[in-house]
């Protein structure tokens, strides 16, 4: 059931977290002796928030123009700023601050509903992957002056210096629920892959028991699937071809993991692993993949590892398929979130935005209990355009809920 209900549905999406803002509003004012700040973090946030939701909002003059109307800025409690508050006050600020905010609401959040042949995974399925953000400078000066920006910023946050080289791209890490369809965590970092950069680093710093991730085969790493069994989790990993293993045991397949196309199940061991695993092989869509020689057929075969022994192969084969949801997630918040245009080129202006990002998928799903959709998202966008109401709104929302509860029902038959 929508909960937005007055008729201003941007203010509607707001009114869940702008009281979980206030405690921010001190954050980054220990240096403000002179008491002459502004621009204060709870503000910032706000205005993140509102150009995310607004599609007439395309940069940092359209929210001073925002910012002018009356009516807004009472709503929203924010007051006009100048640009270049605008951009110098994220160097001050505690990205990492939003993440309990994220906690909170992530209490509340709607389950969606599971796919009938995952019932009985007791693990908490989350998928994990990355995408890059491109950051390229208007100025080739941005460049140049990057790393003094990247020592400044260390100075006044107390925080240690970022990767001076990786401005031009960030890449963001997500862990998405699959029950909410909103990520569990997610981290920033450069867009370099090296050291604690890399996404399999960033995935073991993030991980958690009672939870079964399901990854590419970039994820592939030795150490990494120990660490998730010591942790008291599961994986299902994609992994290359000319994987190295011992076979312990080849089992039978039952009729129905032959329907969901396995091929074979076995239980292996790997040189480097410090447990037993299951290699699961299902068939795949032959298709052209790259090489450095070009391009050549696919084996149409796709190999999966798992640690749980127990699990029938059918749903490892199932869970995998469930990893693109991810990229919809990605796409959804780049292209329908405005994610593609950074606000700032800061690392902490890009965490802000971010998780700003994660904060307004978790209201969607407060609001209308569904997966995050595109025509959804248009409707609401309409709505701010003066071309359509709250019951428009919330008829495109039932029609939407019943398409997807149509797309669950095939896709679990």
């Amino acid at each position: 059931m929508l909960e937005l209900q007055n008729k201003d549905v941007q203010f509607g999406l707001l009114a869940r977290v702008l009281p979980l803002l206030d405690r921010l509003h001190a954050v980054g004012t220990e240096r403000d002796t002179a008491g002459n700040r502004h621009l204060f973090f709870d503000d910032y946030v706000k205005l993140v928030l509102l150009y995310l939701i607004t599609p007439m909002i395309e940069s940092i003059s359209g929210l001073q123009r925002a910012t002018e109307l009356p009516r807004l800025a009472k709503q929203l409690g924010i007051k006009d700023f100048s640009k270049a508050s605008f951009s110098e006050a994220p160097a001050v600020f505690q990205p990492e601050e939003l993440i309990r905010v994220i906690e909170e609401l992530s209490g509340d959040l709607h389950r969606l509903p599971r796919d009938p042949r995952l019932a009985d995974i007791r693990h908490a399925i989350t998928l994990v992957d990355g995408t890059l953000i491109k950051a390229l400078p208007r100025l080739i000066e941005t460049l140049y002056n990057t790393k003094r920006r990247c020592l400044s910023e260390a100075r006044c946050s107390g925080r240690e210096a970022s990767d001076p080289g990786t401005y031009h791209a960030w890449r963001v890490h997500a862990l998405l629920d699959l029950d909410t369809l909103v990520p569990q965590r997610v981290r920033l970092t450069g867009g370099s892959p090296r050291g604690p950069n890399n996404e399999r680093r960033v995935l073991e710093a993030l991980l958690e028991p009672g939870r079964l991730y399901v990854a590419d085969r970039g994820y592939f790493d030795k150490p990494l699937m120990n660490r998730i069994v010591q942790a008291h989790s599961l994986y299902v990993f994609r992994v290359m071809h000319n994987l190295k293993y011992e076979v312990v045991e080849e089992r039978k397949l039952s009729p129905q993991a032959i329907k969901e196309g396995v091929i074979r199940d076995a239980v292996v061991r790997l040189e480097g692993l410090d447990h037993l695993t299951r290699l699961v092989v299902v068939k795949a869509e032959v298709h052209a993949k790259r090489t450095r020689k070009g391009y050549v057929p696919s084996s149409g075969q796709m190999m999966f590892l798992c640690p749980d022994l127990e699990l029938a192969p059918e749903l490892i084969s199932i869970l995998y398929r469930y990893r693109w949801t991810i990229e919809t997630f990605f796409k959804f918040m780049k292209q329908l979130l405005g994610c593609r245009h950074l606000l700032s080129q800061r690392k902490t202006g890009v965490e802000i935005q971010v998780y700003c990002a994660v904060i307004v998928c978790m209201l969607l799903n407060l609001s209308t209990g569904l997966k995050p959709a595109k025509a959804v998202m248009e409707l609401i966008m309409w709505h701010l355009l003066g071309f359509a109401d709250v019951q428009d709104v919330q008829r495109q929302i039932a029609r939407t809920r019943r398409e997807q509860e149509a797309r669950a029902k095939k896709r679990a038959h």
